[in-house]
């Protein structure tokens, strides 16, 4: 982000600027660096998806389709959720697709916040929230994760319950620290979201994605349901991400608050990348399971190969992105290391403190993408061997 005041933008977002993701991808591109930042698949999702998307492009699915979903890729969602985690929600009133998860978040902030409210974020954040939250003229209220376990202070966090307090986001996998929150953690969150009548927001995009411990639904646990809106992404599960196919799941309720504003801001979206995604999220449990497998693969070459340079590295517990420790090696500013890295090694990664308000409490950590190839993992980690020399 930038202190810089921008001509023309509105006060709300002043002070967000360019991404972190667009400066890095930039230093990638220009010196030809292998780009271990921004989070997406460098290989393509299943062709059984693929083939379902040309079928259906054939078939005439190209025009608006129903702004909250086509009927079946909602069955689809529907049925997934009950098979892997046990929660039932109607498809035609409780389940609303998305132009991606991005747009889900937005969309849920400005449908349920009032001027003035106060969200509860845990920093650090996927950048979007906090922009999502101005957007919506909502107040965050930050509750800090902090390494090498990013946990958080119980009373900090009960601490940021206020009587203005609207909602609490949660992000489980954790992007970017790759921390699955513990069902301990999650039992408090719901317990304090009972006690104050408050919503939860739960970004669940890399539920997938887990490789130690387990995946719990926020809104599998008591008093939850209610008042929980689950996020998810195909674009991560089925690695499709350019399709931007994202949903909730929520009370009918909940559900028409967020349909109201979702239809003034895409209104639909992707209608043939609708009917492609419903086969994904049928796809038998093999499929997950390898997905799953190949990640855990990835993750620990990268996380091996890090260590071996002389990274101290803080294995995820899930999603596609590893943090590393860069003191071992004589830093102690992420935004210089980052900086210095594509033009001098030749591999980007993301500066962790990006994602903190609070910059000191992240500025030793380097976040590391490993959805890619191992040709891509390969190359970059006998590059980053230069580090050592």
């Amino acid at each position: 982000m930038t202190s810089t005041r921008l001509p023309w933008l509105s006060s709300r977002l002043q002070g967000f600027g360019t991404t972190i993701f667009a400066e890095m991808t930039g230093l990638a591109i220009e010196h030809g660096a292998v780009n271990l930042g921004q989070g997406f698949p460098d290989f393509e999702g299943p062709d059984f998806i693929k083939r379902a998307a040309i079928e259906a492009i054939s078939a005439g699915h190209n025009q608006y389709c129903r702004t909250h979903g086509i009927p079946e890729l909602n069955r689809a969602i529907a049925e997934h959720q009950q098979r892997f985690w046990g929660l039932s929600y109607d498809p035609d009133t409780e389940v609303t697709v998305y132009a991606g998860a991005t747009e889900a978040i937005y969309a849920t902030l400005a449908a349920l916040c009032e001027v003035g409210d106060e969200v509860i974020l845990f920093e650090p954040y996927y950048d979007s929230y906090r922009a999502s939250v101005a957007m919506a003229g909502a107040h965050e209220k930050l509750v800090t994760l902090r390494g090498p376990d990013f946990s958080f202070d119980p009373q900090q966090l009960r601490a940021a319950f206020t009587p203005k307090t609207r909602a609490i986001l949660v992000n489980t996998p954790h992007n970017p620290s790759g921390k699955v929150y513990s069902r301990a953690e999650l039992e408090l969150i719901a317990q304090l979201c009972v006690e104050h009548d408050v919503l939860a927001i739960s970004d669940e995009v890399y539920e997938h994605l887990v490789f130690d411990g387990e995946h719990v639904p926020l809104a599998s646990l008591p008093g939850m349901r209610e008042r929980t809106v689950v996020i998810s992404s195909a674009g991560k599960t089925f690695s499709f991400t350019g399709w931007k196919i994202g949903h909730t799941c929520a009370p009918a309720p909940i559900t028409r608050a967020l349909r109201s504003a979702h239809q003034f801001i895409t209104f639909c979206n992707g209608t043939p990348f609708q009917h492609a995604m419903a086969h994904g999220y049928r796809a038998p449990d093999s499929y997950f399971e390898q997905f799953q497998a190949e990640y855990r693969a990835r993750r620990d070459k990268l996380c091996e190969g890090l260590a071996s340079v002389g990274f101290e590295v803080l294995t995820p517990a899930g999603t596609y992105f590893a943090q590393t420790d860069i003191r071992p090696l004589g830093w102690d500013d992420d935004f210089e290391f980052c900086r210095m890295l594509p033009k001098q090694i030749g591999v980007a990664a993301i500066p962790t403190s990006a994602f903190y308000s609070d910059r000191e409490a992240g500025k030793h950590l380097v976040r590391w993408a490993f959805c890619k190839t191992d040709a891509v993992l390969d190359e970059a980690l006998v590059r980053l061997k230069k580090l050592r020399s």
